[in-house]
């Protein structure tokens, strides 16, 4: 009996150390520590897979649990004011530095939008409440962080336009006033599905003739920009990459637009073109764009577009308030200078 413990100890060491260990480049510090994160987070999509299976909650309804995990209640400090308003109908926290400054003193401003692939994430979680600190002191700094809602119970447009009633509200020149901020000093930002509203909320405002304070600049934090061709040598390269594989990305893309399933098989196979797509997927020719050290050793294959119109969604995924990269250059050229960091 005690030989037969052993050996099932033996089994469910090995088993575990499987499931728990992955491949990660030798260059990352820290490594174990991103095995034992990506084995959650693999755990609670299997977790959320079951429970969408069977009929218990949807999958992104599980997901969120990431995100209640992570919740804080902002709070003012020494350092932080902070309070939370409402911007034209959509909630949002603001961080202003807790020392006033000189008479007449003005200030720069951050527009910050989270990240969590439109589905996840919120301006009251953890690492988004430090960075919004740092920002403010370092800076000095108004940072406005944005709560807007989330797919997949409020598709796309509703995340874009309530960051952009934000900043238009936000904008404004006695709104501006009410917080010592410098009109020419304000800068919008955003990581990963939040770079995306960034930069998409940037382009609709450059074209918005009402519109008389510009943005400064927008820093975009590995920023998603097109959702044309999901075969490009990143979504090659990370495709079992932990905590966001490329069915996770893929999942986040669909879930933005419908929770109709077919969209997200269809842009896993990238098939998800139309004759409606074909003449923009000249922008997303990464043979042509990439420079050859990025290209190599990826083929490139055209994302097929001979149907019409396969999910019934393409009218929103050609759309640049969520695909802002595909516009042509002379558009691009008018933007406020951008940083654009990527991983």
């Amino acid at each position: 009996m005690r030989s037969k413990g052993i050996f099932l100890l033996l089994v469910l060491s090995a088993l575990t150390a499987y499931y728990v260990y992955s491949p990660i480049p030798d260059e990352i510090e820290e490594r174990w520590k991103l095995m034992i994160t990506d084995c959650f987070f693999r755990s609670l999509s299997h977790l959320a897979d079951f429970s969408e299976l069977l009929g218990l909650k949807d999958y992104m309804g599980v997901m969120m649990f990431i995100t209640i995990a992570e919740g804080v209640v902002p709070v003012s400090d020494e350092r932080v004011r902070v309070t939370e308003e409402v911007f034209d109908g959509v909630d949002v926290v603001v961080y202003e530095p807790g020392q006033q400054g000189g008479d007449g003193e003005l200030r720069r401003a951050v527009v910050y939008l989270h990240g969590g692939g439109w589905c996840l994430g919120s301006s009251r979680m953890g690492p988004y409440d430090l960075l919004a600190r740092q920002l403010v002191s370092e800076l000095n700094a108004v940072v406005i962080s944005v709560e807007y809602r989330l797919a997949p119970e409020h598709h796309f447009p509703v995340p874009f336009e309530d960051v952009y009633r934000v900043v238009k509200h936000f904008l404004q020149r006695q709104v501006l006033a009410q917080y010592s901020v410098d009109p020419g000093r304000i800068a919008v930002s955003g990581d990963s599905a939040g770079g995306n509203l960034a930069a998409a909320v940037t382009q609709q405002l450059q074209q918005d003739p009402e519109q008389h304070v510009a943005l400064k600049a927008q820093a975009l934090l590995y920023p998603v920009l097109q959702a044309l061709d999901l075969n490009t040598p990143s979504y090659q390269q990370n495709q079992d990459m932990p905590i966001l594989p490329k069915t996770l990305m893929v999942r986040f893309w669909s879930e933005y637009f419908t929770s109709d399933k077919s969209l997200f098989h269809a842009m896993m196979s990238n098939s998800h073109n139309s004759l409606e797509s074909a003449g923009l997927l000249k922008f997303v020719n990464w043979s042509v764009f990439l420079p050859e050290s990025f290209r190599s050793p990826y083929n490139y294959s055209a994302p097929a577009a001979e149907s019409l119109d396969p999910s019934r969604t393409i009218a929103a995924i050609i759309d640049p308030r969520a695909s802002p990269l595909l516009v042509p250059d002379s558009m691009l050229r008018a933007l406020p200078k951008a940083y654009v960091l990527t991983c």
